[in-house]
């Protein structure tokens, strides 16, 4: 009889047990599904301009305040209020939601075995990562290949024509007549994909017709980017800036390195140097339009160079027009920026270098010339290394400057601002797309030389 009871109660706890676990596992499928909801609600609220005025109009119904909902259906929502809902949204919903997605989903793998557990939460937890590096960087990566490559030289439509779909031989029924354009053969012809070889304008071209999508193919981008002399003036102010500004930043952040090393008050002097990196380059370009500021003689000077040399007797100087000098003042506002954050890594590895292998070279007769040149600098190799490739690709990339201070005019066109003008202005995807895979090949084998000299130092093994 004490035998049944036991097993009657076990029963009962067991069944129990079960109950409980199924509403745990129900609670945080729950959980997770009213997560999600959240978050693809938040995308849609972030992406309507009027969705600030709305839920405000809602929760004044639903407390009762009709008379504040009247009047903001008559005034309307102040744009700086809904702004400010918006980024509170993304704060809330970025930061909060994220994290009980995550939590919910680690709730919902504790109740699998063990096993389960091991193979199921990596994927739970890089997973999300993983899918927006892909999302973000990956096919945009690739994407931005294919179209460097895609052409409008031929004036051909983008989709098939309804003439023409469901036909034979397409790419030679569109090339029929068109000017400069010679179709020499197939190299490839089926019901679903065409390849064929062109000639435009003396140039080889390929194009192909697949899934009723016609797209030109060629080299005509990058045949343009070395080749059209407003490219070539962009590609050498690109090396002027890399050059100059790399070893102007490096120089003088080692410089006041070296110089702070030995001063008292040594934080209170890298604050100064390292205050400007806190500007943004935007913000900075404005600071300097205003120090570069150019009025003819005649005039009131409000630029705090032309000022000072109008004292002096001289000339105003249009720092911003003349070529090339505008470019090296565009240059040393880069440096400007970038010499606080050379100076912070530098005097940081300076500090590390063994104090026994400078005073052996003070014994032995080094003076300070020869102790910095062939002591200290070979001793910061690594150090200096990191910071030029991290300078050096910032340089590459830099836009922001030249944008604010000279659109790119008076020869002052670099890269990334040419990129922006093909794409944004003449709308010419293909093109911008090539020289964002020129950059893209540049910046490449920099990194791989920052990641190879970050190893040898011993960090990321």
């Amino acid at each position: 009889m004490a035998q049944a009871t036991e097993k009657l109660n076990g029963s009962k706890l067991d069944g129990h047990n079960a109950w409980g676990k199924a509403a745990r596992v129900l609670f945080s499928l729950s959980m997770a599904v009213l997560v999600f909801l959240a978050l693809r609600w938040s995308i849609g609220f972030m992406r309507t301009p009027a969705a600030p005025e709305q839920l405000l109009l809602r929760l004044y119904q639903m407390i009762g305040l009709q008379e504040a909902a009247a009047n903001l259906r008559a005034a309307g929502l102040a744009p700086l209020t809904g702004k400010v809902m918006m980024m509170g949204v993304a704060l809330t919903v970025g930061v909060g939601g994220i994290w009980a997605l995550f939590w919910v989903a680690n709730d919902v793998i504790g109740h699998f075995s063990s096993m389960m557990q091991e193979w199921v939460r990596p994927y739970i937890f890089i997973g999300p990562a993983a899918l927006l590096l892909t999302t973000y960087l990956i096919y945009p990566a690739f994407n931005t290949i294919f179209l460097s490559l895609t052409e409008d030289v031929l004036n051909v439509p983008e989709s098939v024509p309804e003439t023409l779909v469901g036909t034979d031989n397409v790419a030679s029924a569109l090339t029929e007549g068109a000017r400069n354009v010679t179709f020499n053969r197939y190299l490839l012809n089926t019901n679903t994909l065409e390849i064929a070889h062109l000639t435009a304008a003396d140039k080889p071209l390929l194009l192909v017709v697949w899934n009723e999508r016609v797209i030109p193919l060629g080299l005509q981008n990058y045949i343009f980017a070395f080749t059209n002399p407003d490219m070539q003036i962009a590609f050498r102010n690109n090396i002027l800036w890399l050059v100059v500004g790399t070893a102007g930043s490096v120089s003088i952040g080692l410089l006041f390195a070296a110089l702070v090393d030995r001063i008292k008050r040594e934080a209170l002097a890298k604050v100064f140097v390292f205050l400007p990196l806190a500007i943004s380059f935007v913000g900075a370009s404005v600071i300097w339009r205003f120090v570069y500021a150019w009025q003819p003689a005649n005039r009131p000077q409000i630029g705090l160079l032309n000022a000072f040399a109008a004292s002096l007797g001289y000339e105003p100087i249009p720092w911003l027009i003349n070529s090339p000098v505008n470019t090296y003042a565009l240059i040393v506002i880069m440096v400007w920026l970038q010499t606080g954050f050379a100076m912070v890594v530098l005097s940081a590895a300076l500090k590390g270098v063994p104090g026994e292998i400078i005073e052996a070279a003070r014994i032995d007769g080094a003076n300070e010339v020869q102790l910095f040149f062939e002591v200290i600098i070979p001793s910061l190799r690594g150090a200096i290394i990191t910071v030029s490739t991290t300078i050096f690709i910032a340089i590459l990339k830099v836009f922001d400057i030249v944008y604010v201070m000279t659109s790119g005019k008076f020869d002052t066109e670099v890269i990334a601002n040419r990129m922006f003008v093909e794409m944004f202005n003449f709308r010419n995807f293909g093109r911008a797309s090539a020289l964002a895979v020129i950059l893209l090949l540049v910046v490449a084998p920099i990194m791989v030389v920052n990641i190879r000299n970050l190893r040898r130092q011993g960090i990321g093994q």
